[in-house]
């Protein structure tokens, strides 16, 4: 596919800090996808040793609404910017985009591990690679990075919405019955209720959505084969 390139990845975090604040400016939370319309829904995981020099990538596309896998892809890849917590799309980011290049047809809609908007300078990884390959993106995370919430209800389905800054910028959403809620944040062209609406559709079974815990279960054992 074809992706932007907005900008190098070798920068210092001053210099990355000014292209947070620059790029945020163009996200867009207006849905550039109808959920129904959806049938090929990716999902992309980066794993990585914070001290070591390589990444280890992937992005596995699914069948939607079926969630079956269609399309697996894994890449090792040479760090270009160190571990900085609030700065990890510098790291993270290159690869899937690299990745990215190497799929066709383009997928509706990408879900990452990690932050949309939800984010001390509204830019997670989300909403970076978004920008990068301008499809809609969502923010899929296990922990709370920034913001207040109240607690949702234990019942699946259940969400509170997640506040930072005095406004709404993603949804605390339980998407198994008495189990921890995850972190739905958009990330580019789609709206706070359609990703947390996504989310859930994407959530049969387990914690995690299903097309990130396929990721994430690709990358890790990419990781293990690859990283001696």
């Amino acid at each position: 596919m074809i992706v932007n390139e907005l900008h190098g990845w070798q920068v210092s975090i001053p210099e990355a800090k000014h292209l947070q604040n620059k790029l945020r400016e163009r996200i867009t939370l207006v849905s550039g996808v109808k959920l129904s319309e959806i049938h090929r829904v990716a999902a992309a995981d980066v794993s990585f040793n914070r001290f070591g020099k390589y990444l280890y990538g992937a992005v596995v596309v699914l069948d939607f609404p079926s969630l079956e896998i269609q399309q697996v892809f894994l890449k090792k890849f040479v760090a270009k910017f160190p571990y900085v917590p609030g700065y990890l799309s510098f790291r993270e980011a290159p690869v899937v985009i690299e990745i990215f290049r190497e799929i066709e047809p383009v997928p509706d809609i990408l879900l990452c591990d990690g932050q949309g908007i939800a984010h001390p300078r509204g830019i997670g990884l989300a909403s970076h690679v978004g920008l990068f390959l301008e499809i809609p993106t969502i923010g899929c995370a296990k922990s709370l990075l920034v913001g207040e919430f109240s607690e949702p209800g234990m019942e699946k389905g259940s969400k509170s919405p997640l506040m930072y800054q005095e406004r709404i910028v993603g949804t605390v959403l339980r998407t198994r019955r008495n189990v921890k809620p995850i972190f739905v944040s958009p990330g580019h062209h789609i709206s706070i209720r359609d990703a947390a609406k996504f989310a859930l559709q994407c959530s049969p079974r387990y914690r995690i959505p299903e097309p990130i815990r396929i990721a994430h279960q690709q990358v890790n054992d990419f990781r293990r084969v690859n990283e001696n």
